[in-house]
């Protein structure tokens, strides 16, 4: 972390009447935000996360009221939440992840009790969220076919760098694709949803219980959240994960086939933010390849 980051967070905590901070410590979050391990002056351990220039005024208060929905309504264990404005976000510092059998094993548990416990009978939240430093659509919907296409998948196409990365038949095939959606994903209730359960927003209690970070809560598919774990980077000792998950939820039969569909809301997320991987539109076109008219 930069200096001029250490005082960009100082001149935050202070604002919000946490100054005389003992330690400043960088911690990894994403690509999009500006955190550290912080002591506070009664020596509280605290996560604190900021954005030079956040989106909107509501970033935090969204993810504070996510956390809140996960863990009051789901079971789902979550930090508590210290401070959140309308620029920072303080929670109670938590601990690495300890990547064995034994933890994911917990994890596969507890989101399929978050997935089976919040049946609802529509998709979306009762206000949009954020996913990264984008907003995330959530107006209410009983078809999770049309919700899923028109806010996850076609949402994302008139980015700018979305617009910019694919090419006329790129968006095509990803348009007949949303069009075929029921014919690919089968109907199901939606579920609270984590929203954004990659392995870096997994961390781990004083307990050693997994503890789930930085959501974009919504009703919605609970594949959408098997779909982030599956694709994405995660250690060997995450198989555990899928194992307990599915023997606890009991997913349609055929749903490791269906999560790279789901994932394609990721992929356009990534692209539109401006994420450095030149392989994304590769899979993004590896995706929709089965829906582009051939000859």
């Amino acid at each position: 972390m930069s200096p001029e980051s250490d005082a960009l967070l100082l001149r935050r905590l202070a604002a919000a009447g946490l100054d005389g901070v003992r330690t400043l410590r960088p911690v990894r979050s994403g690509t999009m935000a500006v955190a550290c391990l912080a002591e506070l002056a009664d020596g509280t351990r605290a996560f604190v996360k900021t954005l030079a220039e956040p989106p909107g005024d509501d970033l935090f208060e969204a993810e504070a009221e996510g956390l809140a929905a996960l863990r009051d309504l789901g079971g789902v264990a979550t930090p508590e939440v210290l401070l959140a404005t309308s620029d920072l976000l303080v929670l109670r510092a938590l601990h690495p992840r300890p990547d064995t059998p034994g933890f994911w094993e917990r994890l596969g548990h507890a989101v399929a009790a978050l997935h089976t416990a919040t049946v609802h009978d529509r998709f979306g939240w009762h206000r949009d969220n954020w996913l990264g430093r984008k907003r995330q659509y959530n107006p209410w919907h009983t078809d999770g076919h049309e919700f899923y296409a028109r806010y996850r998948i076609l949402r994302w196409l008139d980015e700018p760098l979305v617009a910019d990365a694919l090419d006329r038949e790129d968006r095509r095939a990803v348009e007949r694709l949303c069009a075929r959606l029921p014919e690919v994903v089968p109907a199901a209730p939606a579920c609270l949803t984590h929203g954004d359960l990659w392995t870096a927003n997994v961390v781990s209690g004083s307990g050693g219980e997994p503890v789930l970070v930085d959501p974009a809560v919504s009703y919605n598919w609970p594949e959408t959240d098997l779909s982030m774990l599956w694709n994405t980077h995660r250690p060997p000792e995450s198989d555990r994960f899928f194992d307990a998950y599915t023997e606890a939820a009991r997913p349609e039969p055929g749903w490791q086939e269906r999560l790279p569909v789901l994932h394609l809301r990721q992929l356009l997320c990534l692209i539109a933010h401006g994420y450095p991987d030149r392989t994304l539109v590769e899979q993004v076109r590896r995706v929709v390849a089965p829906f582009r008219r051939r000859g």
